[in-house]
C-alpha cells in the first residue's frame, strides 16, 4: 500500500469516478491512513469546490464510504467530515444540483440518521441546507411523531425451535437494512452504503513503519552477540551450588559473591531486553499479518480492475477488427472509372424552356 502524501491524495482524487470498485479502493486507502484525517478532509473539500456538478455527487459517496467504514476504528473521520459537510451541501446547493441529486443525497442523510452516524438534530440541519423546504418537513414530522407513536415495522421471519419446529417471528426492518450491504438507489447499486466486507483485522501499518520495525529487531537482544559471550564466560561457580563447598576462607567467599551479584545483575538486564524483544516480535508478527491481509485484498481489487479492464480491451480489439474489416470492404475511388469528364455539357435553362420549330 502506498505512502501517503497530498500529492498522491490529489491525484487520487482526480481519478476516482463513480464505479463501486474505484470509490472502494480510495475509502480503503484513506482509511488505512487515518492518521492523515484532517489533511484528507481539508483537501477533499478544497477539490469538491472545484469539481463539476456530475462529480460532487461521487465525492459525496466517497466521503460516505470512509464515514460509515471507518467508525469502528475511530470517529476521526466523522467528527472531522461533520465540521465540512454544512459547508459541502450550501456549495452543491448554491451552484445548482438537479432533482435527481438531490433525492440521493437525502437518501445519504436518512441512512446516516438510521444508522446513528450523526444524531437527528445535525442530519437536519443538513437536509435544510441541501433544501430549505425540509425545515417545514422537519416540524411536520415531528408533530407528527409527538402525537401518535407508531410501532415499528415488523416483517414475519420463520426461525427455527429447539425443538424443530417453525416459529413465525417478527424483524425489525432496521435490524435488516442494516446488515444489507448494498442498498438499491434509483435502480442502481450505490455504494454509499456498503460495508466494506475487505477490511483487514488489525490496523495495517504504514511501509515505513513496518520497515522501521523489522530493522530494529535486526539489534534486538537476542543477536547481541557480546552480551551472549559474557554470559557463557560466567565461571560455573555462579551457577552450581555444589561448588560453594570449595571455598576455603572468608576473601574468596566475597569475591564470588560480588561475581555473583553482578551476574545476577547482567542476566536480569538481559532477560528485561529478551521480553522487549518477545513483545516487539508479537507485535511486528501481528503488523506483517495485518499488512499481508491488506496486500492481499488491494491485490485482488487489482485483479478484478486488471480483468474487467482486460475485457473493455478486448472489446476495443473487436470494434477496431470490425472497422478495418468494413474499409478493406470499401471500393477503392482511385480505382472508379472517371465520371466527370468526355460528358456532353448540360443544357441552359434556356435551352430547356425554348419553344421547337414547327413546319410549314
Amino acid at each position: 500500500m502506498s505512502g501517503f502524501t497530498e500529492t498522491a491524495l490529489v491525484k487520487k482524487l482526480h481519478d476516482l469516478n463513480c464505479s463501486q470498485q474505484s470509490i472502494q479502493t480510495l475509502s480503503f486507502w484513506l482509511i488505512h491512513h487515518r492518521k492523515h484525517h484532517a489533511t484528507v478532509v481539508s483537501i477533499w473539500f478544497r477539490e469538491l469546490l472545484t469539481v463539476k456538478d456530475g462529480r460532487q455527487l461521487t465525492f459525496m459517496y466517497l466521503a460516505n464510504d470512509v464515514i460509515q467504514n471507518s467508525k469502528k476504528k475511530g470517529p476521526e473521520y466523522g467528527r472531522e467530515f461533520g465540521e465540512v459537510l454544512k459547508k459541502s451541501f450550501e456549495f452543491m446547493r448554491t451552484t445548482g444540483i438537479d432533482e435527481k441529486t438531490k433525492n440521493s443525497l437525502m437518501r445519504i442523510l436518512n441512512i446516516w440518521e438510521e444508522r446513528g452516524v450523526y444524531d437527528a438534530k445535525q442530519v437536519q440541519d443538513f437536509k435544510e441546507t441541501i433544501d430549505p423546504n425540509e425545515a417545514v418537513k422537519g416540524k411536520k414530522r415531528k408533530s407528527s411523531e409527538t402525537s401518535v407513536a407508531e410501532p415499528k415495522a415488523k416483517e414475519p421471519v420463520e426461525k427455527k425451535s429447539r425443538n424443530g419446529t417453525s416459529v413465525v417471528a417478527t424483524v425489525d426492518r432496521r435490524e435488516r437494512k442494516k446488515s444489507e450491504t448494498y442498498l438499491e438507489v434509483d435502480g442502481l447499486i450505490e455504494t454509499h452504503v456498503t460495508l466494506s466486507p475487505k477490511t483487514p483485522p488489525g490496523d495495517p501499518p504504514e511501509p515505513e513503519e513496518l520497515i522501521k520495525a523489522l530493522l530494529e529487531l535486526e539489534n534486538s537482544a537476542s543477536s547481541d552477540a557480546a552480551v551472549r559471550e559474557r554470559i557463557a564466560s560466567l565461571p560455573p561457580e555462579v551457577s552450581e551450588v555444589s561448588l560453594l563447598t570449595k571455598l576455603d576462607n572468608r576473601e574468596a567467599a566475597f569475591r564470588l559473591s560480588e561475581l555473583v551479584s553482578a551476574a545476577v545483575q547482567l542476566l536480569v538486564d538481559y532477560n528485561a531486553r529478551l521480553t522487549n524483544e518477545l513483545e516487539r516480535r508479537r507485535k511486528t508478527a501481528a503488523a506483517l499479518r495485518d499488512f499481508a491481509q491488506a496486500q492481499k485484498d488491494l491485490t485482488k481489487q487489482a485483479e478484478e480492475r486488471l480483468e474487467e479492464y482486460n475485457e473493455k480491451l478486448q472489446k476495443v480489439y473487436a470494434v477496431r477488427g470490425e472497422i478495418k474489416s468494413h474499409l478493406e470492404s470499401l471500393p477503392d475511388v482511385k480505382q472508379l472509372p472517371d465520371v466527370t469528364r468526355g460528358l456532353a455539357p448540360l443544357p441552359s435553362a434556356g435551352d430547356l424552356f425554348s419553344m421547337p420549330t414547327l413546319p410549314n
